[in-house]
């Protein structure tokens, strides 16, 4: 029988390598968005220094769930940083547990809402980012990681060009990134519909894009259905605008769900 809630909950508050913020700095640092308030974390622009004791770049991977894609990562590139940030703990414990076990000191695990992601990185700390089959909020362009509105964010911490990788079973998504990335000229370095499939992709992403695979990821590929791939940069000076268009919406919202809305199509 697995652990439960309270029980992982417990063994995170010991992990050296999980940094759990409080959920009253969490709802203290959403309400006062917008007001100036300049509240951050202290790991803020000491991640090399103070946890990872080296000047390797970091590479973050935003809504990483059980964490074993910012796990595996970790053990195939050696010479980078990952942090995997999830809001739920409870899954964020596998990874957490795993990394500890094997004794991989280039991966950490941060809990936290991603909308104040910019609490937590000081201006150049970052060079990657990672969207693993994010929620693609069909309903709610503000709440999409691709959105221009975390675009924004991103931009206060990563260095300027660095790269996005966003990986996801969601038509939807995907397509909503590609209008994204079209309307404001980001340049891409690869996009695909069909990652496994394509004849490109062995000559265009890192072998571990091909090679390393989340949970859900696994479960969508039984379904049938195809992963696409997009790799992207985001310069600090292009002024980012949303792309004013409809799309189809997803037939389905999760593994075992249907879809969340009746609309065909969201703009």
């Amino acid at each position: 029988m697995g652990k439960g809630k309270l029980a992982k909950f417990a063994d995170m508050e010991s992990y050296g390598n999980v940094f759990q913020c409080p959920y009253s700095a969490v709802g203290h640092a959403l309400d006062m968005r917008g007001t100036g308030d300049d509240w951050s974390h202290p790991m803020k622009g000491h991640w090399r220094e103070q946890y990872f004791i080296n000047q390797n770049p970091i590479v973050l991977e935003l809504g990483c769930g059980k964490g074993e894609y910012a796990v595996e990562l970790a053990r195939n590139y050696p010479d980078k940083n990952f942090i995997g940030v999830d809001i739920k703990g409870a899954r964020m414990w596998t990874g957490a547990t795993q990394a500890l076990n094997e004794g991989l000191k280039n991966v950490a695990f941060l809990r936290t809402n991603i909308e104040i992601i910019d609490r937590f990185f000081t201006q150049d700390e970052v060079q990657e980012i990672w969207l693993t089959f994010s929620d693609p909020q069909m309903k709610n362009p503000r709440k999409r990681l691709t959105s221009t509105y975390f675009m924004q964010r991103y931009r206060r911490f990563l260095v300027d060009g660095g790269t996005v990788h966003l990986k996801t079973d969601s038509n939807f998504l995907f397509t909503y990134t590609r209008y994204m990335v079209e309307k404001n000229l980001l340049p891409v370095d690869f996009c695909t519909e069909d990652l496994y499939n394509d004849e490109r992709s062995t000559q265009n992403v890192e072998p571990a894009t091909l090679s390393v695979q989340t949970y859900y990821e696994k479960m969508w590929m039984e379904r049938g259905l195809n992963i696409r791939y997009m790799r992207w940069h985001l310069p600090q000076s292009v002024v980012l605008e949303e792309p004013d268009v409809e799309i189809e919406l997803d037939e389905y919202r999760s593994y075992h769900r249907t879809k969340r809305s009746p609309k065909r199509t969201s703009c």
